[in-house]
């Protein structure tokens, strides 16, 4: 059972707002030593699920050519210069821009087919591609069937409920729809994680990946298949919010960029599986099982994992912070009891525990729940909280923009997919580099800023130079991951224990709505082939500019209080003697009032 907040003759106060120094936890027991590397890798290895199952639907839903069955049984096909006794002979040579294929039937019947409709000849002379007699046409819609080509997508769930003609929407939709249960499953997980602690969240949505994942290859409607995806996304995202926040809340400063950025690396691991299990297996509903339980493993390990010493200390619970102190210290190959939860607090608060074991204190009344809103309590916090939120959006706008943008590259398309994925590594070596050399905030602005660059080179360079323009292309993906990278870890150090997965569930929604948002900007090229990039580059600079206002966070230990995150920043720079630019910000938002 939870021990209630302390309370004693200098007044309530949250034991969250008594943690001294989060450094002194990691100086004595170690910032990365045996429990935490067996503990990351361990809770790193399910990231890899998340990473498959958000790409997943590339394959789900793939499309290959096909055109509307004629009635009756086909016995000769034209196709231009192609012959063949069946459809699916010539299938995989279709073009449906270069004109419809010719069939004859058993009875004689000659029909011209296309994707969506069908035209029956009039009494043709003679069996060829082109001929000027009368037709009469058809629409073809699910009276009728369709013939698909299985010579490179064997079964999707397109070719199994016909999402095609006046249906191809409800196949555009499968993507964008996970991107929102991934959007509500980022605020809700984020929310409870605070409540409810980091251990639990992670083990019910690990879990509940592996059922949900195996759960959707037997489905046996598109409606089904869509709710139990919108689980999957849900519990997905509510593991990769929580499992950031576990890692950084059991290493140290000195390692946490590392280990921040690297849980992305299992993410990209798993889009590229997604390549390789799909380049291998061809009917969907295999390719969901395999994907689906090959990180089963961790659920026979998760049930070990311990909760965080940040969070337990901050419900108050000293004697489970003290176990598992020592814990860590004995596994570490340290002293147990070398280090006392009692001496990560403030004299004072250390005091009021002492009165309460001798029942001078009283527990205090229970803690004010926190909520979004508290996101936004001061200006300098609802700046911040904005900025953040911002950086999230084009971070994910620009990634998936820039990966949906690669399958139009040509050539093999299972090969593009996986370069996608590790094109990524560079990107979070270089940005844990920079991000411990030069800072989280000098890190981040000028990727965007990169990013936006690229953009624009893409819109002017000619349409006849594709080196260059996949050269740029991987240019923006490379900085746009940087950005997607490290944002995860700067939200961490910017908000206080108490509000810390709230803040990155927050967060991580904005990044979904970018998520959600980006299927449909890659559809505007329709409208201007450059529209997409032109709305990602522009984003991408503002956004890069306000990033400059944000405090820088390294070499900070982790903050506990709001007042202690608000204060973040305000110390002058003793070379050149100015204040924080967000602390001007909240100067000039405060005088326009």
């Amino acid at each position: 059972m939870q021990n209630p907040p302390l309370t004693g003759a200098r007044g309530a106060r949250n034991t969250c707002q008594g943690i001294m120094s989060v450094d002194r936890l990691f100086d004595e027991l170690g910032h990365f030593k045996r429990f935490q590397a067996c503990l990351y890798f361990a809770a790193v290895f399910q990231a890899i699920a998340c990473g498959i199952h958000y790409l997943a639907s590339v394959f789900l839903v793939e499309r290959p050519s096909f055109v509307c069955a004629p009635p009756g049984n086909v016995t000769d096909v034209l196709y231009g210069n192609y012959t063949g006794a069946s459809l699916e002979e010539v299938l995989p040579f279709f073009k449906p821009a270069k004109g419809p294929m010719v069939v004859r039937t058993a009875e004689g019947k000659q029909w011209e087919l296309s994707t969506c409709q069908r035209a029956q000849r009039i009494n043709p002379t003679d069996f060829t591609y082109e001929q000027l007699v009368n037709r009469t046409t058809e629409k073809c819609d699910r009276n009728y069937h369709y013939v698909y080509d299985h010579s490179e997508v064997y079964q999707s769930i397109v070719t199994d409920w016909d999402l095609v003609c006046d249906r191809e929407w409800l196949a555009k939709l499968c993507q964008p729809t996970f991107m929102m249960g991934v959007l509500v499953g980022a605020l809700v997980f984020g929310d409870i994680a605070d409540r409810v602690g980091r251990r639990r969240i992670l083990m019910i949505t690990s879990l509940c990946q592996f059922v949900f994942g195996v759960s959707v290859a037997f489905t046996g409607n598109y409606y089904l298949f869509m709710f139990i995806r919108f689980l999957l996304a849900m519990v997905s995202s509510g593991y990769l919010v929580v499992v950031f926040v576990y890692v950084t809340e059991f290493t140290g400063n000195k390692v946490r960029t590392w280990t921040s950025m690297h849980v992305h690396a299992a993410f990209a691991v798993g889009v590229m599986m997604v390549a390789i299990t799909g380049y291998l297996v061809r009917t969907w509903r295999s390719y969901q099982i395999i994907l689906s339980t090959c990180t089963s493993p961790f659920l026979f390990f998760c049930w070990k994992f311990p909760e965080t010493p940040f969070y337990l200390m901050a419900k108050g619970r000293l004697q489970e912070t003290q176990v598992l102190l020592d814990s860590i210290a004995r596994f570490n190959g340290l002293e147990p009891g070398r280090l006392r939860a009692e001496n990560l607090l403030e004299p004072e608060q250390a005091l009021l525990e002492k009165e309460v074991a001798a029942g001078v204190a009283q527990p205090a009344e229970p803690e004010k729940k926190l909520s979004i809103l508290d996101l936004f309590g001061t200006w300098r916090m609802a700046w911040r909280t904005v900025t953040v939120g911002a950086v999230w959006f084009i971070s994910s706008l620009g990634y998936y923009v820039f990966s949906l943008g690669s399958v139009n590259l040509g050539g093999n398309q299972y090969i593009n997919l996986f370069l996608a994925g590790a094109v990524e590594f560079p990107s979070y070596l270089i940005g844990c580099y920079a991000m411990d050399r030069v800072g989280r905030k000098r890190t981040c602005a000028p990727a965007l800023l990169l990013a936006g660059m690229a953009c624009m080179l893409i819109i002017v360079v000619p349409n006849d130079i594709e080196v260059l323009a996949i050269f740029l292309s991987m240019t923006g993906k490379f900085a746009i991951a940087i950005a997607f990278g490290l944002i995860y870890l700067y939200t961490c150090e910017l908000y206080p224990t108490i509000i810390r997965s709230l803040a990155v569930g927050s967060g991580s929604m904005m990044c979904r709505v970018g998520s959600v948002v980006a299927p449909f900007c890659v559809y505007l090229a329709d409208i201007w082939q450059f529209l997409p990039q032109l709305i990602v580059g522009i984003l991408a600079f503002i956004i890069g500019i306000l990033t400059l206002w944000l405090p820088e966070t390294l070499g900070e230990p982790l903050t506990s209080t709001m007042e202690e995150a608000e204060a973040l920043g305000r110390k002058k720079n003793p070379e050149e003697g100015k204040k924080d630019p967000e602390e001007g910000m909240e100067m000039n938002l405060n005088q326009s009032n």
